[in-house]
């Protein structure tokens, strides 16, 4: 037998072997989802709740709409910004339908339009700039910098909406 010869048929039996392995290979599991856009993704759910939030304040208490719109109004620009930095297709059909957010979200607990009062605001400016803190810990530099000045509108708002009255 030829030294080419040998070496066909080893390598043609080395691909029969192959083909007939008893252990089927296992699937690529899939890629854990980047936890800024997990944190990002939270963010944006929690702003959007908060925005929410403010327009059942004004449905509930027409008469303080002057007052409260423009609470609301920066927080459209929080969600605009949170927004920009998502990756394209980072949105929340991203993520598998177990994924959680993380502990750290900030969205207010659900509300009927009669309970959003200007003091359920308040608690939920209070709860929101009181996790940003521990958020910015996890966050890239850029995003924990959009951040602190979120945090730090969100504290200013909890202080102005002393002076709103319900």
């Amino acid at each position: 037998m030829t030294r080419r010869a040998l070496l066909g048929s080893a390598a043609a039996a080395g691909l029969a072997a192959a083909g007939c392995s008893s252990t089927p290979e296992k699937p690529a599991a899939p890629a854990s989802p980047d936890p800024q856009t997990v944190l990002l993704t939270s963010l944006i759910a929690g702003k959007e709740e908060l925005v929410s939030l403010y327009g059942r304040a004004v449905a509930a208490q027409p008469a303080r709409a002057a007052a409260l719109e423009p609470f609301r109004r920066r927080h459209a620009a929080h969600l605009q910004a949170l927004r920009a930095l998502l990756p394209a297709g980072g949105g929340a059909g991203t993520f598998p339908a177990s994924s959680t957010p993380p502990a750290s979200s900030t969205a207010p607990p659900p509300q009927s339009p009669s309970a959003a009062s200007v003091e359920t605001l308040r608690n939920a400016e209070r709860r929101a700039a009181s996790a940003r803190p521990a958020q910015m810990a996890t966050a890239s530099p850029a995003l924990s910098q959009l951040l602190a000045s979120i945090g730090a509108c969100e504290a200013v708002h909890v202080v102005a909406l002393g002076r709103v009255r319900d």
